[in-house]
């Protein structure tokens, strides 16, 4: 059984088919890229299947489960996780305590118990920063855990964010763009975190990217979109040479 598996999935916005027909099966612990030109309907998909918006048509299953047009939140419980393209993160909050937050999934104590700072407080605060400390030391941020999100360089707010991501311990992770804004040197890094990721929490990970090389150098299957349709699917190299890919993503 594929981890997603996404059947005609479609959404129009008005008079705009924004996403239509669209398919793909992804394998546990499969690096799969989505391409396309700008305006494609690559972020429509990556919204249909957190829940930020819910599609006209289709059906989305992980790990066997329904999540068609489930709230955001629930999606998040189910095992998604994403990344955005533009970096959303709790800027005036720690390093630490932004990965704290991801943690929030899985780790709960009542209000009353957080007011008076009893001792189910106490063990589980103690148990999100064993973790999350865990979490920053395999990016490299553990010296760095006290410091606001908001004084890291660039690249290291990437790796922040893509560790908060796994906090919730998701089985599919979803990166928006994860290389945007990145010199040659910081893409060569976070290609080799993300095959990290992949390989050490044995994760499953859908990425949208425009730079080929670490397209090229990561994903294992690709699906090209195109005016919210598919314009072709399959093994990464075989679509990178595909003539339509050529001629209508990368403009040759």
């Amino acid at each position: 059984m594929a981890l997603l598996d996404v059947k005609n999935l479609g959404i129009s916005f008005g008079g705009l088919r924004a996403v239509n027909a669209f398919d793909i099966s992804i394998e546990k612990e499969e690096l799969y890229g989505l391409i396309g030109p700008n305006g494609a309907g690559k972020t429509t998909v990556f919204n249909l299947l957190t829940g930020v918006y819910k599609p006209d048509s289709g059906k989305i299953l992980l790990d066997g489960q329904d999540i068609t047009g489930k709230k955001t939140i629930d999606i998040s419980k189910a095992g998604v996780a994403r990344t955005f393209q533009n970096i959303r993160l709790f800027k005036k909050l720690s390093v630490l305590d932004n990965v704290k937050v991801g943690l929030h999934n899985k780790h709960h104590y009542s209000t009353f118990e957080g007011i008076l700072r009893l001792p189910g407080y106490r063990w589980v605060e103690r148990e999100m920063n064993e973790r999350a400390m865990e979490l920053l030391k395999v990016f490299n941020l553990e010296d760095a855990a006290h410091v606001d999100a908001a004084n890291l360089p660039y690249g290291q707010q990437r790796r922040l964010e893509i560790a908060r991501a796994l906090a919730t311990e998701p089985k599919l992770l979803l990166l928006d763009e994860p290389a945007a804004g990145m010199n040659p040197n910081e893409t060569g890094e976070l290609m080799d975190m993300i095959r990290l990721v992949r390989d050490n929490f044995h994760m499953t990970i859908l990425l949208i990217e425009h730079d080929m090389k670490l397209v090229s150098g990561i994903c294992e299957r690709l699906t090209v979109l195109n005016f919210g349709e598919i314009l072709a699917q399959g093994k990464t190299a075989e679509v990178l040479n595909d003539p339509q890919v050529i001629t209508a993503y990368l403009g040759e």
